[in-house]
């Protein structure tokens, strides 16, 4: 070679490229990665947890806040009960990075007082909707990043003789700015599998547990969740929905690697506004239950060039129509008020089996690229089938590698008939380690140089990272492994694209 000092230089240049691109945006200056420069709280998490009876609540102290969301400068009300009443302490942190601690401790309230609050008795369609007196009020300070917030409640014992006890309350604080990524929390399908008090949720009704009978109410605590018996069973998320289990890991590696985000709840999302402010926006985990407003806004971001990455499985998978509070506030109250699907005969069905619904929802595989099926969960390995697609760039994957026990529990399959679709990657999960049924995870081009992502699998974000905090779901005889390199490059191969900044 007659310069061989070019080919040297060359490969330096590749390699330190390449480098910089598998870390992420670390490097870059933002609101995130200032804010995860701060320091983290060395102790964060619930240390001692108590449920009773129903093995879902927490009555020695427990809370809920009155909004789902809120702004800097706003306030919200958090609402605690503690049987028998008690002195408490609540301390509120920020969920992220924090170089690894996972949260930041923002204020200290109390000594507060919690006295024993009324359990509701069950009202229309078993709704259980608390009308709690305020214990204390936050103004959220115009500093406090928009983020996912844990309460910590912890009683104060009257002497060392006496345990404590813990429990979470949790909100999300929003914005308005321009951001890169748009981090949306699935916190309607917690509510919707929330059973606090006892057995009262929408799958809890006499008359089934797939119909529209049942009203749930953002208007109390968050129980341990009935499914974490199956798939994660840890109590130390009472009082925080499914967010630590299956939300978590994604907030940590986003702001982790830099990332330009913001977050919102499900109800922020019935208009499209705050969405085409953000350049991607992020369905995350278990994201089952969609508002037709929300369907519709989030259409509308697509068609507008918003890139669209459902790191979910069993995504907008049924209309849930929301409804206000008993006292007027806004979108405190859902149902399962009918199936997506179109006039595709499977949703056509599941809604003559299950229904009268009031509601029928769009096809939603026109939106997210694969579909819900029947049956719905299960567990799998992610199959490498399309190996020259970009979205394997980096990863050194080949057609037919494996990617253990990603799928799961609950995922979607049916691509739909959109002329730039691909399958990158599809195979088989089983149903109680018998029944199988075929996944398949998809992308396709928006119209104006945007994409669809869809990675069909709620358990997707556990590949990104495992946070403090965080344990493993399982389900169906399998279970995903926790952080993969392979899993991480394609998430940054998507987002790369997805935000596509000059």
């Amino acid at each position: 070679m007659r310069y061989p000092w070019l080919r040297v230089s060359t490969m330096a240049i590749v390699f330190l490229l390449g480098n910089h691109f598998a870390c992420g945006q670390a490097e870059r200056d933002n609101l995130i990665t200032r804010e995860n420069s701060l320091p983290g709280a060395r102790d964060w998490q619930l240390t001692r947890v108590r449920v009773d009876q129903s093995k879902y609540r927490s009555p020695w102290i427990e809370g809920y806040c009155s909004r789902q969301s809120v702004r800097a400068g706003e306030t919200i009300d958090i609402k605690v009960s503690a049987n028998p009443a008690s002195l408490f302490q609540l301390e509120v942190f920020r969920t992220g990075y924090y170089g690894g601690a996972g949260a930041r401790l923002m204020k200290t309230v109390g000594p507060l007082r919690a006295v024993t609050q009324a359990t509701p008795l069950a009202g229309e369609k078993d709704l259980h909707e608390c009308q709690w007196s305020t214990t204390t009020s936050l103004t959220i300070p115009d500093d406090w990043l928009s983020g996912v917030y844990l309460g910590r409640l912890t009683t104060i014992p009257d002497s060392q003789k006496e345990p404590y006890w813990q429990s979470y309350v949790i909100f999300v604080v929003t914005d308005d700015r321009p951001c890169d990524v748009l981090f949306q929390c699935s916190d309607n399908t917690w509510q919707a599998y929330n059973q606090w008090p006892s057995h009262y949720s929408v799958y809890t009704h006499p008359k089934g547990n797939q119909g529209p009978w049942a009203d749930v109410s953002f208007d109390r605590p968050y129980g341990r969740e009935a499914q974490f018996e199956s798939v994660v069973n840890d109590p130390l998320t009472i009082g925080a929905g499914e967010y630590l289990p299956l939300e978590f890991p994604l907030a940590y590696w986003l702001e982790q690697n830099g990332y330009d985000v913001s977050y919102v709840c499900n109800s922020d999302m019935l208009s499209p506004e705050r969405g085409l402010k953000s350049r991607v926006f992020i369905s995350v985990g278990h994201d089952e239950y969609w508002d037709i407003r929300q369907f519709r806004s989030v259409e509308t971001m697509r068609d507008e060039g918003v890139s669209l990455l459902f790191l979910s499985g069993n995504s907008v998978c049924w209309v849930s129509p929301m409804s206000p509070s008993s006292d007027d506030r806004p979108n405190r109250i859902l149902f399962r008020g009918g199936a997506y699907g179109g006039d595709r005969p499977t949703a056509l069905e599941r809604a003559k089996i299950h229904g009268p619904f009031p509601e029928h929802g769009p096809d939603e595989g026109f939106l997210i690229g694969a579909r819900n099926v029947e049956p719905v969960n299960g567990g799998g390995d992610w199959i490498c089938t399309n190996a020259k697609h970009w979205i394997y760039d980096g990863t050194n994957m080949r057609d037919g590698d494996r990617i253990p026990g990603l799928i799961g529990w609950e995922y979607h399959g049916d691509p739909a008939d959109i002329p730039s679709l691909q399958i990158v990657a599809t195979g088989t999960a089983w149903v109680g380690g018998e029944t199988p049924q075929t996944w398949a995870a998809t992308v396709y081009d928006g119209p104006k140089g945007n994409i669809v992502f869809n990675a069909s699998t709620i358990f997707w974000v556990q590949g990104l990272s495992s946070p403090p905090g965080h344990t493993l779901p399982w389900s169906h005889w399998s279970r995903p492994h926790g952080p993969d390199s392979r899993v991480q490059r394609m998430t940054q191969n998507v987002l790369r694209r997805a935000i596509n900044k000059p």
